[in-house]
Parts: structure tokens; sequence; C-alpha cells
């Protein structure tokens, strides 16, 4: 199969992951305005879709060996597709919130294949994990920063403006459609299921599910939380944009960089620190732009790790499946905690300052899991490669 069309592929349906979660936290108040819904109910807009990915990830191994990773995949974009554009005829908070669950049993099977598919057509290619997240990082900054403008452009409607993203998995299913016709032999031999007895895996897991509880928190509510500090609708929006689209070329460099110099728990622990202080800056209120910048290179750099961790830990597609399955699975579960939290705690005290100190002691928390999963981890080159490398953390 040409590589131009695999490579398509994986970029297009990364493309499809996150908007139908990022284009929403911009038009937030407008959709809470017109559906009168509280900050809880809002936050499930964010949250459902990330409790699906973790709930239905385990399940997408069951299901790439039934019917194929390829043919999974293709019809988790068809599911997104169809629940994305199922928005232009919202008039509820019960079919928004309905958009949202299927979207996320979508994005929670397509996420741990695409780990897979990454191993079984690109075995050395762990950089690719690189393309993966950029091009999801992307998707998400297009919907973050687009959907202000599109809800002008189409006649101050935030239907429109949500349900128009179903043009991407509109491009994806037709890619998919070509990659799944030449399908990768399920290899039925091979152990499917969950790494559950393997302390690793679990540790990855935990990782994975305060990574994505901060990543949501943020994607969520950073907006609301800068609208509070008196900017307007436009700058919050704006620099929720600069939040996702700085993690774009941070998501490119830093596989790149462990790749290069090992030493994976430092580019961990160092992403970790820039969201710290990140959100230190955000509760002193020293300069929203600066926090985005803050956010958005920690965030950046932490996500590709996380993916990067089950491709360097297991040998085969069907176990890089498995493992990235478990991470997904008890990650989000967790990462959708964040979001509802934040949307409770915003309820109960009518500001944000106590639900960011909280997120500074997740992250904290963090950094020692970081540090754990260093101890005698893999060098990445060994473990993608197979050419012994001293062990350094």
């Amino acid at each position: 199969m040409p590589i131009v069309l695999l490579l398509a592929a994986l970029f297009l349906a990364s493309l499809n992951m996150r908007p139908v979660i990022t284009s929403v936290a911009p038009l937030l108040s407008n959709i809470q305005g017109d559906l009168g819904m509280s900050g809880l109910s809002a936050s499930l807009l964010t949250t459902l879709p990330v409790l699906c990915m973790g709930v239905f990830a385990p399940l997408a191994v069951k299901i790439s060996r039934k019917i194929g990773m390829e043919r999974a995949i293709l019809y988790s974009m068809v599911l997104i597709g169809a629940a994305t554009a199922a928005r232009v005829v919202t008039n509820s908070s019960g079919i928004l919130i309905l958009t949202a669950f299927l979207s996320g049993i979508g994005i929670g099977i397509a996420g741990p294949l695409l780990s897979g598919f990454i191993k079984a057509h690109f075995p050395s290619g762990s950089a690719l994990v690189s393309v993966y997240s950029a091009s999801l990082v992307f998707g998400a900054s297009l919907a973050a920063g687009l959907s202000v403008p599109l809800y002008t452009l189409l006649g101050n409607s935030w239907q429109k403006s949500l349900a128009i993203w179903a043009i991407l998995a509109i491009a994806a299913i037709l890619v998919w459609w070509k990659v799944a016709s030449k399908p990768v032999p399920v290899n039925n031999s091979a152990d499917f299921t969950l790494p559950l007895t393997n302390k690793r895996a679990w540790l990855l897991t935990v990782f994975f599910g305060m990574m994505a509880s901060i990543f949501y928190s943020l994607t969520a509510w950073l907006a609301p939380i800068v609208s509070s500090m008196g900017y307007t609708r436009h700058e919050a929006g704006n620099l929720l944009t600069l939040f996702t689209l700085i993690q774009i070329p941070v998501s490119i460099i830093i596989p790149i960089l462990v790749a290069k110099y090992k030493r994976r728990t430092f580019w961990l622990v160092l992403c970790s620190l820039f969201e710290l202080v990140g959100i230190i800056t955000l509760i002193s209120a020293v300069s929203p732009f600066l926090s985005a910048i803050l956010l958005g290179i920690g965030a950046g750099g932490l996500f590709p790790l996380a993916l990067m961790l089950p491709i360097i830990e297991a040998k085969r597609a069907e176990e890089v499946s498995s493992w990235s399955a478990m991470n997904q699975g008890g990650g989000y579960i967790l990462g959708a905690a964040g979001p509802l939290l934040i949307g409770r705690i915003y309820d109960w005290t009518g500001e944000f300052r106590l639900a960011l100190i909280g997120l500074m002691i997740v992250i904290v928390l963090m950094i020692g899991v970081q540090l754990w999963i260093g101890r005698g981890s893999k060098s990445p080159v060994a473990a993608v490669t197979g050419n012994p490398e001293p062990t350094r953390p």
C-alpha cells in the first residue's frame, strides 16, 4: 500500500479526534444561554466524550480482532462524522449531550487502534507518533480557533458552527475506505488481552489519566476562566487557540528530542513543570497570554510522550493496541473527572481559583508518577529498533 496513502489516513483520522470537543468551549456561553445548561451539565460536553474514550477503548481490541483494525477505524470515523453532523439540528441539551456520547464512542475505538496502525505499518517509526499527535492537535486548534468566526459567518448559529466539522470526517472516510480494502491480516494467535497484571501498564495508565485530566480541564474551561478575568469572548477564544496551536510544533519536536537524546523522564518532568508554572501564572493573573503559552508547551509535549510509551514498551502491533487500549481506557476515565469537577467547583464557589489549585496538586502528583516510570525504563531506540542501548531514565 502506498506510504502516502497510509500517512494521509493517519493524518485525517487524527484530525477528527478532537474538533467535536474543542469546538464547544469558545461557544459555551452561547450554548448555555440558549439551552439553559448549568456549569455541571455544560461540562458534560467535554467530560462525556472523554469518559466514552475511556470506557470504549478496551472494546477496540475485540472489535479490531473481529473485523480488522482498518475497518474498525473506518467505522469509527463514520460514527464521529454522523454525531458531529447531527448537531446542526440540536435544539435541546439532551440531544447535544447525546452527540457528545456517540462521538466519544468513535474516538474511544479509533484512539488505541491508531497506535497499533503505526506499529503495523511503520514498525520502526515511533517518530510517526509526532504525525499522530500533531495532526490531532491541529484538528483541535482549527476547531477552537474557527468556532467563533464560523458562528458569526453562519448567522450566529452555534449549531451550524459545531456541525460543520463533519466535513473532516467525510474526508477521512473516503481515504479509510481505500485503506480498509487492503487491511493488514489479523493475527488470531496474538494475545489481545489487556495487560492487567503488568505493573508498568498500570503506571502508564495512571500517568495518562492525570495528563488527560489536566488537558481536558484546560480545553473545556480555559476560555471561560479567561473570560472571568474580564476579557471578551473573542479574546478568550484567541487564547484557547494559542493554547492549542502552540502544541503543534511542540508535539513534533518532543518525540524527536526523546529519540535523539533519550532521558524520557527528563522531558516528561520538564513538560509538567511548564504546566505547573502556567497554572501559577493563571492564578496570579500575571498574563493569560503567557499562561496559554506555558500550558500549551506542557500539554503539547506530554500527549505525544503518553502515546509513545506503549509503542516503546510493546513489541507487536496487537500488543501495542492492547497497551494503548488499557492506557487510554483507564486514563480517559480518570481524565473525564477533570472538567466535571471544575464545573462542579465553579457552581459551588462562583470562581475558578480553587479549581486551579486542584490542577496544581494533580500536576505535582503526576511528576511523582513520571519519576516512578523512569525507574528501569527502556531506551526508546532499543525498544523500537531492537538495538541494545544503555538504560537511562
